[in-house]
């Protein structure tokens, strides 16, 4: 199988929760450290992207700072593809707590003559559950010199392998793989889920 990077990326101003999202208790533990503990089961080596890098020290985790701060998820995935270590970084969310290995490695298996690997659920694409190559890095400074942010906004330029939902269906039927914490719904939902998980 593929030897890939992760990089975890932890920019988001969680100002719908108030709080970092990051730390945020699931299941007895913050929500970062539950998507570390399972990218260490996959990748190589997982990267942080933040630019507070003192609040996740106690990890031991190498921290990326954004390249071009304030260029949103675009510029945070820049960032760590830059330093990665591998030709592939699976990227993930901080606040994605159930995070799947099989779907995972399953679209690992799918890199080759690849650029992009991202799930597509119904009409929605999850570009913080995806696989980038390092090839991505010139369209990816293109697309930020032109003002764009949406990380989809580079593909025209790069070989993408959507896995579709038939095929999500297979390995994650509940979809929660792409479940992240917004609001303190989803945090209630989150705990809740965790518990059935143990």
């Amino acid at each position: 199988m593929q030897i890939v990077s992760c990089i975890v990326l932890a920019g988001g101003r969680s100002s719908r929760l108030g709080v970092d999202k990051a730390f945020l208790e699931i299941g007895g533990k913050p929500i970062v450290e539950r998507v570390v503990k399972r990218m260490t089961a996959i990748a190589d080596e997982v990267l942080l992207v933040t630019n507070t890098p003192e609040q996740f020290a106690y990890l031991g985790l190498r921290m990326v700072r954004d390249v071009q701060p304030g260029q949103g998820v675009l510029g945070g995935l820049y960032s760590g593809l830059l330093v990665a270590g591998n030709d592939y970084s699976l990227v993930v969310a901080c606040d994605m707590p159930f995070l799947d290995l099989k779907l995972l490695r399953y679209m690992v298996l799918l890199t080759p003559e690849q650029d992009v690997v991202i799930p597509c659920v119904g009409d929605m694409l999850e570009p913080l559950h995806a696989i980038y190559s390092r090839s991505c890095l010139k369209p990816i400074e293109r697309a930020l010199s032109c003002g764009e942010r949406r990380v989809v906004g580079f593909f025209p330029e790069v070989r993408v392998r959507y896995v579709d939902q038939r095929e999500v269906d297979i390995l994650d039927p509940r979809h929660l793989s792409f479940f992240n914490i917004n609001t303190p719904q989803d945090l209630d939902q989150a705990r809740k889920l965790a518990q059935e998980e143990s």
